[in-house]
C-alpha cells in the first residue's frame, strides 16, 4: 500500500465529491490487525450490522466496529470474527428469508463467499473520507447508479481500457461485495446491493454500492475530474433526446 498524505486523502475525496455530486460522504474503511491502535474519537458501535456502520460513516459519523459490535451473522463470519451460523451454512436461512427456492442454493452462496482469516482483523474502523485521519484500506462509496457508473469509468480507465468484471451473490453486497473482495483482490468490485443492505440501511432503490483499494484512490479522483469536465455533464444534459424530442 501506498502511503498518502492526510492533505492529499482529503482532497480527492473533495474531487469525488465535487465531480459527480454525491449526496453523501466518501467512506473510508480501516481493517485494523490484532494489537493495532484503536482510533481515539469515535463512537464505538453495538448491536448494528456493517451495512448500518457504512451508512453513519457517510452521513458523517467515524465509528469503530468489532466482533463483540456486530449483529448481523453473515458479515460477521465473512470478518473473521465469529463461524458462520449452521442455519445460514446449510442455505435454509435463505430459503426462510425468501431469497431463494433452495437450500443447496444459498448454502453455495455462502460456501463461494470471500472471507478473512478468523482472527485477522480485530475491529473496522469505518469514516468519512474527507475528514480521514487515518489512511484507509478501502474506499465504499453508496449512491445512485448513474454516479457509481462513473467511478466505474474512471477505474476503467485508470486499467487502460481493460473491461471490467465483478463479484457477487446478490448478498453481503456491503461487507463483502465492496469491502473484502477489494481489500483481497486489489481491484474496484461493484454490484446491485442485496436484501441485507436495503432493508436494514436508507440505501435507495436506484441507489447501489461501489469499493475499491484505497491505492487506487488518487487515479480515480483524477480521471473523474477529468470526465467531470465534459463526458458527465453532456452525458446529464441529455441533448440526444432533447434533439429527438424536437423532431417529434
Amino acid at each position: 500500500m501506498n502511503l498518502l498524505k492526510l492533505e492529499q486523502i482529503h482532497e480527492y475525496a473533495h474531487h469525488i465529491i465535487i465531480s459527480l455530486d454525491l449526496s453523501s460522504h466518501i467512506v473510508g474503511v480501516r481493517l485494523l490487525k490484532p494489537g493495532a491502535e484503536q482510533p481515539t474519537g469515535s463512537i464505538r458501535l453495538k448491536q448494528h450490522r456493517y451495512c448500518q456502520a457504512l451508512m453513519k460513516a457517510r452521513l458523517g459519523q467515524s465509528v469503530l466496529l468489532d466482533g463483540a459490535g456486530i449483529n448481523c451473522p453473515a458479515a460477521a463470519a465473512a470478518f473473521g470474527f465469529r463461524p458462520l451460523p449452521e442455519g445460514l451454512r446449510n442455505g435454509n436461512g435463505l430459503v426462510g428469508f425468501g431469497i431463494v427456492t433452495d437450500a443447496a442454493i444459498g448454502a453455495r452462496m455462502f460456501a463461494e463467499m470471500a472471507v478473512l482469516e478468523p482472527g485477522e482483523i480485530q475491529s473496522l474502523h469505518i469514516f468519512p473520507l474527507d475528514q480521514a485521519e487515518n489512511q484507509p484500506d478501502v474506499i465504499v462509496i453508496e449512491d445512485a447508479v448513474e454516479k457509481l457508473m462513473w467511478v466505474n469509468l474512471a477505474y476503467l480507465n485508470a486499467m487502460g481500457g481493460k473491461r471490467l468484471s465483478s463479484s457477487t451473490a446478490i448478498l453481503q453486497a456491503t461487507c463483502v461485495d465492496s469491502t473484502i473482495i477489494p481489500y483481497i483482490e486489489k481491484r474496484l468490485n461493484f454490484g446491485y446491493g442485496c436484501y441485507g443492505c436495503r432493508e436494514a440501511t436508507d440505501l435507495g432503490t436506484s441507489e447501489s454500492v461501489v469499493g475499491f483499494p484505497v491505492d487506487l484512490l488518487p487515479a480515480i479522483a483524477e480521471s473523474l475530474v477529468y470526465l467531470a469536465q465534459k463526458a458527465i455533464p453532456n452525458s446529464r444534459s441529455k441533448r440526444a433526446l432533447v434533439a429527438l424530442n424536437r423532431q417529434e
